[in-house]
C-alpha cells in the first residue's frame, strides 16, 4: 500500500511538472508573438507618417455658415495639410468670420478638421469645419 502512494504521488508530481513546462512555453510563444507583432505595428506606423494621411493637392469644400455658404481651399503637401483658404464667405458677418479664422491654425497644427468651434463665432466656425472636412474627404489616401 505504501508503494501504491508513492508511486500515485510521484505521478502527480510528474504531472505538475509537465504541466507548469507547458505554461512556461506557452507564455514563452505568446510574449515572442506580441513582441513581433509590435514590430509589424511599428513598421506600418512608421509607412503611414511617410505616406501621410492626405494626397499632395488643393481641394475645394462648401458648408453653411452663420449668414450663409462659406467656400474653402485645403492645401495638402507632402501629405500634410499645409494651408486653408478662405475663398468666398460673402453673407458673413466680418466679426464672426474673424474670429472663426482662428479654427484654421488649430486645424492645421492637428491635421485634422475634428476641432472644436470658436466660442463666440459657433455657427462661423461650424462652417468653415464643415468646408474644411469636405474638402479633406477627397484628399484621403486610402
Amino acid at each position: 500500500m505504501k508503494t501504491f502512494w508513492i508511486r500515485v504521488v510521484n505521478l502527480l508530481v510528474i504531472i505538475g511538472v509537465l504541466f507548469g513546462y507547458n505554461t512556461v512555453l506557452a507564455q514563452r510563444k505568446n510574449a515572442e508573438t506580441i513582441a513581433k507583432l509590435e514590430n509589424e505595428l511599428q513598421v506600418m506606423q512608421q509607412q503611414a507618417e511617410e505616406l501621410g494621411a492626405y494626397k499632395d493637392g488643393t481641394y475645394k469644400g462648401e458648408a453653411q455658415g452663420f449668414g450663409g455658404p462659406i467656400e474653402v481651399e485645403a492645401h495638402v503637401e507632402k501629405g500634410k495639410i499645409s494651408a486653408i483658404d478662405i475663398v468666398s464667405a460673402k453673407k458673413e458677418d466680418k466679426a464672426y468670420l474673424d474670429a472663426a479664422k482662428a479654427i484654421i491654425e488649430s486645424m492645421i497644427e492637428n491635421q485634422t478638421a475634428d476641432i472644436d468651434t470658436i466660442s463666440g463665432a459657433t455657427f462661423s466656425s461650424t462652417g468653415i469645419k464643415n468646408a474644411v472636412t469636405k474638402a479633406l474627404e477627397e484628399a484621403k489616401n486610402e
